[in-house]
């Protein structure tokens, strides 16, 4: 078990407090989502699966590393949503599987964001549409702020100073959308395209 579930399986109690935070940045990615049309859907990383209501008319397969939050996402989970316990650097679906990917606030945890973007590239059909939801260090007095939590975030997890430029399997998509959110557009909703 990698020290990733281990952390998230212990944090799993203490998630909904963090869900509170997220919640307004949730909302308008799902009005986003929602307004896209019907397919397949996989989520990566569902949590604690609070925010299933949300969904409104796709086909949803949603995965989760950590076995605790997979249990309580069950509880959440209505009869359009398939879930597994699954990393989302190795995903067990075929190419070509999913008419959408939604990675919202996963990105800046996954221990290798390449492996995690070329898996999203690989199990997308062509012109599929990867959703990001996520923060994004920006080009103002936020970035220091970043660069301080810098040194510790280790500890939970994830990267506060963070560059989606920096990854370089993002590449591989077109940049179809993006929305950013106030305050000071920290966080950002981005759409790509598979071309």
């Amino acid at each position: 078990m990698s020290a990733l579930t281990n952390f998230y399986n212990r944090f799993a109690f203490f998630y909904p407090l963090v869900d509170i935070f997220l919640k307004p940045q949730k909302k308008k990615f799902f009005q986003e989502i929602n307004q896209l049309p019907h397919g397949k859907l996989l989520e990566i990383g569902v949590g604690n699966g609070s925010h299933f209501h949300l969904y409104q008319k796709h086909q949803i397969t949603g995965i989760e590393i950590s076995s605790a939050m997979l249990n309580i996402a069950k509880k959440h989970a209505a009869g359009n949503i398939e879930l597994f316990q699954m990393n989302g650097e190795e995903l067990a679906f075929e190419a070509d599987s999913f008419d959408y990917v939604v990675l919202s606030h996963v990105i800046a945890v996954a221990q290798h964001p390449e492996k995690l973007i070329l898996q999203c590239h690989r199990v997308l059909k062509t012109g599929g549409k990867l959703l990001i939801l996520n923060h994004f260090t920006p080009n103002n007095w936020l970035k220091y702020v970043d660069r301080s939590f810098n040194l510790c975030t280790g500890l939970f997890q994830l990267k506060s100073l963070f560059y989606i430029n920096n990854i370089k399997a993002i590449e591989r998509f077109k940049p179809k959308k993006e929305i950013a959110l106030k305050p000071c557009a920290y966080f950002k909703i981005l759409m790509l395209v598979k071309s």
